[in-house]
This record gives structure tokens, sequence and C-alpha cells, in this order.
């Protein structure tokens, strides 16, 4: 069967079938997502805190990202795999084309994401003209926590709501293909993702946007301390027996593509 591609995507978006992504690191997470019916793959920079154990993703290096997208790739036939270029490997549109470029050659990556607002529309115009797909992320935005203060919901003043739609559609115009909303309140990303050609994948952004993303740790209830409040432990209810991880999984699909999760308890509505 050939890989899902971004066309399948918008096909998705436009049929109003929910769209299921999640984070992944290794070949045999990658295996055993892709066959649990995980469409969209995403090598994280989140490694840093859940492989790294740093308390942030800013120690992650573009060698890290390289290393665990060709492991990915490896355990994937179908998946449409996006890898994130980490912190200030991207602070120009030259340097953004130069690591770009690294990634899809040598850990064979099929969109890159890169997170920040109107300041990235050079960088976007750049790379799709080169050939380079990119996903934009808006909301939270781990990168800039020492900037942002903390991980806090983006959007609740209507100032920065404007700011955010306003953002959305200038990286959407610059050619953005994929759209993540991060923490970001239900009504403002519902707004956002119907007014946008574009797909949107949420993640601690209400139920309607064209799809959802977790970090796979969080849906498995592994990461050390305390869980974002918009993620749900779905190891927990699964059965107990040697499919027990697959089951897990295969339930987070289900609840996405059957618009179960997230519900009100995983969402912010203001």
């Amino acid at each position: 069967m050939d890989r899902i591609t971004l066309a399948k995507l918008r096909k998705l978006k436009a049929q109003q079938e929910k769209i299921v992504a999640l984070t992944v690191y290794d070949a045999s997470f990658a295996h055993l997502l892709e066959q649990s019916g995980v469409e969209v793959l995403l090598v994280g920079d989140s490694l840093g805190m859940v492989i790294q154990g740093h308390p942030t993703t800013l120690p992650v290096t573009l060698e890290h990202m390289i290393y665990h997208t060709q492991a990915v790739y490896r355990g994937t036939q179908q998946a449409l795999l996006v890898v994130d270029m980490p912190f200030m490997t991207y602070a120009t549109p030259k340097q953004a084309l130069r690591n770009a470029a690294r990634l899809m050659r040598e850990g064979q990556a099929q969109v890159v994401k890169l997170e920040g607002g109107e300041w990235l529309a050079p960088t976007i115009e750049l790379l799709t003209a080169r050939g380079i797909p990119v996903c934009a992320h808006l909301g939270l935005l781990p990168q800039s926590i020492h900037q942002l203060g903390g991980y806090y919901v983006q959007g609740r003043q209507p100032a920065q709501a404007q700011r955010l739609q306003a953002e959305a559609h200038c990286l959407q115009e610059a050619g953005a293909t994929l759209l993540v909303l991060e923490c970001v309140p239900s009504p403002l990303a519902a707004a956002i993702t119907q007014s946008l050609s574009i797909p949107v994948i949420g993640i601690g952004a209400g139920p309607q946007c064209d799809g959802q993303i977790l970090v796979l740790y969080d849906l498995l209830g592994l990461t050390p301390g305390k869980s974002p409040s918009f993620s749900k432990d779905f190891l927990k209810a699964a059965r107990p027996d040697s499919s027990r991880l697959q089951h897990a999984i295969a339930t987070y699909v289900e609840d996405v593509k059957n618009q179960h999760f997230p519900d009100l308890e995983h969402s912010f509505t203001s």
C-alpha cells in the first residue's frame, strides 16, 4: 500500500474524517502505530524530554532528529512522516533550507515542522518553493518556553486570539500544508480550523480540529510526573494481555475517528 500523502490528508479534511497522529521515536513503535491505524507519525523534539530526560526540548540537536527519523522511517511503510526541526536550526531562511534538506535527504522525512508565527513566512515560502513541505505550529510553542514563562494556554485574551488567527492565515498563504495548534481554547481552534483550507491537527485544542496528536508516552501513561491535562492514559483501560499496547493505541485511533477524544475533560473551553 502506498504511503499516506498530504493530498490524502486534505481529502480527509474535506470529507470531515478525523486525522490520527502520534509522536514516535523508534522503528518498533513506528511499526506498531502504523499497524494500529495512525496516519501521521511525528518524530517530535519531545524526545528531548521523554527519551533523553531533559526538562525542555531545547537541548535536542539536528543530529538527534536525523538519527531518530531514520529509525522511524525504517519501521514504517504507509504513514506520513513529519519531523520537528529543533531549536535554532531554522533561525534564518537559508539555515532552515540547509537543515530541512538534511532531514529529508538523510532522515527520509516527508514534512518538516516549524514553531512560530508570522516571522516564519519567508522561511516557509523558501522551503516550499524548493519542494520541502512544511507543517506550521502555533499556540503553545515548547521551543519558546522560557519566553512564554511556562506551559500555559495561549489565545485566551481577545488580542491573542486575533493574532493567532491572523498568523494561521499568514502561514497558510506562505505555503504551509499542515498546521498544529497546541493548547488553545476549543472555540478558537474551531474557528481557525474552519477558516483554513489546510488540515489542522490539535493537541490540547479541543475536538473540532481536523485531527488530533498526542505525545506517545503521555498516551501510554509513561511520562514521569504529572501528565498534561489535555492528554489521556489509554493504556490504563487496555486489556491485560500481550496485545495491550496495540489495544491502547487502537483505542486512541478509534476514539479520535469517532470524535470521542478529546472530550470536554481534555479540552480548554476558554
